[in-house]
């Protein structure tokens, strides 16, 4: 075979190496080697939902098996031995309210703290009073008085001998929003309606 020849073959052989790398198409993955697929570690199931206090409840049930749900609305702070709505913490009891009026299948447990010091008897009181002035308030805006419920755990969630940082976020109510049905103390064994002992002597 002369040198054209070959020349020629090499050719032939190039250009048909090179239609044939061309004509492959990419590999597509197979959907059950994906994160969400039949087959693989996760499902649309398992992907977190979380509640939205502007944009109401969506997609899975964020409720515990209480039918409770905390963090969705923030807790209202007092000063020390003290229970009147600081004007500052106000607008968290106006964002209580626009969640409710865009979620009419729940209701509101006023959940009132107080830090360590004093008398639990003393405690549970004030925690009482908190809880109830965070109330009025709201009936002040136009919350509907059947819509919330009130409860004082007084010091007992409190940090013992905390700093004064831990101590300031444990004198506040938590705004725990209950679902339709649910009872306000159905996780707190022995409690009811807030209302605790009357006040002792003031706090050191």
């Amino acid at each position: 075979m002369n040198s054209f020849s070959k020349s020629a073959c090499f050719l032939i052989l190039g250009a048909a190496t090179m239609l044939t790398g061309c004509s492959k198409k990419p590999l597509r993955p197979d959907p059950s080697s994906t994160l969400i697929g039949p087959t693989g570690n996760l499902t649309p199931s398992d992907v977190p939902v979380t509640a939205d206090a502007n944009s109401g409840l969506q997609g899975r049930d964020p409720f515990d098996a209480n039918g409770q749900l905390r963090g969705a609305l923030e807790p209202v702070y007092f000063k020390f031995d003290n229970y009147s709505i600081l004007p500052d913490e106000r607008a968290k009891l106006q964002a209580a309210k626009d969640y409710l009026d865009k979620n009419p299948a729940t209701h509101l447990l006023l959940e009132g703290h107080c830090d360590w010091r004093g008398t639990s008897e003393y405690n549970l009181g004030l925690g009482d009073r908190r809880a109830n002035e965070a109330k009025k308030y709201l009936i002040g805006i136009g919350v509907s008085a059947d819509k919330l419920e009130t409860l004082s755990k007084g010091s007992e969630d409190a940090k013992k001998n905390a700093d004064a940082d831990s101590m300031k976020k444990d004198r506040r109510v938590e705004l725990v929003v209950l679902k339709e049905g649910a009872s306000a103390t159905a996780a707190v064994p022995g409690a009811g309606p807030a209302g605790g002992p009357p006040a002792g002597p003031a706090t050191p």
